[in-house]
């Protein structure tokens, strides 16, 4: 039903994924308030990742992992302007391709590609568990990181299966630059101006608190919660938000953690839950 939210402020700190989320709650009637938690930046060294992508010209890897469609969009973008992105194309063509989810598999049909293979979850531990049931004894493997995530389970795991893993950072956070918009935010759930915050991954959590310590504003920011209504996608933030003493107030059913079942379990406890005070 569309307008389940009309009348309500909603606070999200995606980024990757912010626009779709922004759209799908207000196509609810939601007003939404943006927070995001960093702004995106090519790598500032842009020599190691060329390096990468002319080794997969050169040679196409066996295999290839991405984790998360910003990373083939930025490497696309580099190969653009070094002219070699036809011919990074048709290497990526021959090989096995997986994805973490459905986003970098969106990204490969983006440019006339398809993965062989999506992870049933996307996290980390989804790949893994794919990867696993295979064979990768004396295979070349591209692997696609992203930043802020500690990757050597996943690498070691690939190693310890006989693959040759060469590994790609094209892009890099800078949190700073959203530091202004994180106290506003703070300051918005806190004078109750905000009915729910909608958190989509743990690392959204871990960064508001840290720009709270930063900024002073701590106690501010347990105010603020304690008068909003806190909205988890799954276990893994759920799970965060203990770690910190904070709450779940909503989530989607069991195994159904994803943005569109998310936003009605929100409409749904917002329904019930008096106006917002003043």
């Amino acid at each position: 039903m569309a307008d389940r939210l009309t009348g309500t402020r909603i606070l999200i700190l995606e980024t990757r994924e912010e626009a779709q989320f922004s759209k799908l709650l207000a196509e609810q009637g939601a007003e939404v308030v943006q927070c995001p938690m960093f702004t995106i930046h090519d790598a500032p060294d842009a020599a190691p990742v060329e390096a990468w992508i002319r080794r997969a010209i050169d040679k196409p890897f066996n295999d290839l992992v991405l984790m998360t469609g910003e990373g083939l969009r930025r490497m696309m973008k580099l190969a653009r302007a070094r002219g070699i992105d036809q011919a990074f194309v048709a290497a990526l063509a021959k090989s096995r391709k997986f994805t973490r989810g459905p986003k970098p598999g969106k990204a490969l049909r983006e440019n006339g590609l398809e993965p062989q293979q999506t992870t049933e979850k996307p996290t980390t531990e989804g790949v893994i568990e794919m990867l696993g049931k295979l064979d990768l004894r004396g295979r070349r493997l591209g692997l696609q990181l992203y930043p802020d995530k500690d990757h050597s389970t996943l690498t070691g795991a690939l190693a310890a299966q006989g693959a040759e893993v060469d590994t790609v950072l094209p892009y890099v956070y800078d949190s700073k630059a959203a530091d202004a918009n994180f106290v506003t935010a703070i300051d918005d759930m806190a004078e109750g101006r905000i009915d729910a915050i909608a958190l989509t991954n743990l690392g959204q959590v871990r960064r508001l608190i840290e720009a709270a310590k930063t900024h002073g504003g701590e106690a501010k920011l347990r105010a603020g919660f304690e008068r909003t209504l806190i909205a988890s996608v799954g276990p893994a933030v759920s799970g965060e938000l203990a770690a910190h003493g904070l709450r779940t107030d909503i989530s989607p059913a069991d195994d159904a953690y994803f943005m569109r079942p998310l936003i009605s379990a929100m409409a749904a406890a917002l329904a019930e839950r008096k106006p917002r005070q003043q």
